[in-house]
């Protein structure tokens, strides 16, 4: 993979990190396939158990699209009379977001600084994020002329209402951690000195759990958002009956009535 995204998987927890500091982890297009290829190999990896999502230096979490490579690529699909640049969309972003929310495994994201367009769009695809104080938020899509990617246009309504969410779209503006704590944003806002110590405690938490817990917890939140109750009490039905036959219930239980901490085996 190319070394603007780092990966690295120890004891059951992959981490990747968007390591392109100097251009506050812009996306160019090495940048954004490596990060769907690291993707899809954390969630493809049955010995990662959890993922975290995280990027270098203190400055951004991911400002989006590098736009100096943009306008190069713009530039050269005029000239062409083609339309390539903005198959980016399908090629990198979409599978992105789909490994990240569609992973059976949960997704935690530490943002440490700027997270805008894209980079928004994928913190928001992560399970649980949590968030230096230091950092801020911002659609950015209108501020270009564009209309939301990266999975935007459904996962933000979905964590601030579809108001909320047309108001961020419409005028992108910077929000503050706190604020983004306040939306439902951030599950969590820490001290930028403090973020990696504690992203990597909650991440690692959740890569000695119940694997299989996780993943169904994340399928069914997700099945009930766009389905009935009735639909839903199946879904959880089929999911709890599976849950209940795994070898991490088992050994829940008998960790509960002996009063030890289970030690689970993700299956």
């Amino acid at each position: 993979m190319a070394d603007t995204v780092l990966y690295e998987v120890s004891d059951g927890l992959a981490t990747i990190t968007l390591n392109r500091p100097e251009a506050m982890n812009a996306l160019n297009v090495a940048t954004k396939a490596a990060l769907r290829d690291a993707v899809r190999s954390a969630a493809a990896d049955d010995a990662v158990r959890a993922v975290l999502l995280t990027a270098a230096g203190d400055r951004a979490f991911c400002v989006g699209q590098d736009l100096k490579e943009h306008i190069a690529l713009l530039a050269a699909d005029r000239e062409a009379g083609s339309g390539q640049t903005m198959s980016t969309v399908r090629e990198h972003y979409n599978p992105i977001v789909r490994a990240l929310a569609g992973a059976r495994k949960p997704v935690v994201a530490a943002v440490n600084g700027v997270a805008a367009g894209a980079g928004f769009g994928f913190a928001l695809a992560a399970d649980y994020r949590i968030v230096a104080d230091t950092a801020a938020f911002n659609t950015s899509f209108a501020g270009v002329a564009l209309t939301a990617d990266s999975g935007v246009s459904w996962t933000l309504p979905r964590v601030v209402g579809p108001s909320r969410a047309m108001d961020l779209l419409l005028f992108p503006r910077s929000i503050s951690a706190q604020e983004a704590h306040e939306l439902g944003i951030a599950n969590r806002v820490v001290a930028a000195a403090e973020l990696r110590t504690e992203a990597e405690k909650v991440a690692r938490a959740l890569a000695e759990g119940p694997t299989l817990a996780y993943a169904a917890l994340k399928e069914s939140v997700a099945h009930g958002l766009t389905h009935s109750l009735e639909e839903t009490l199946e879904k959880e039905d089929e999911l709890q009956t599976l849950a209940g036959r795994s070898e991490d219930h088992a050994i829940a239980v008998q960790a509960f009535v002996n009063k030890e901490k289970p030690k689970y085996l993700g299956r």
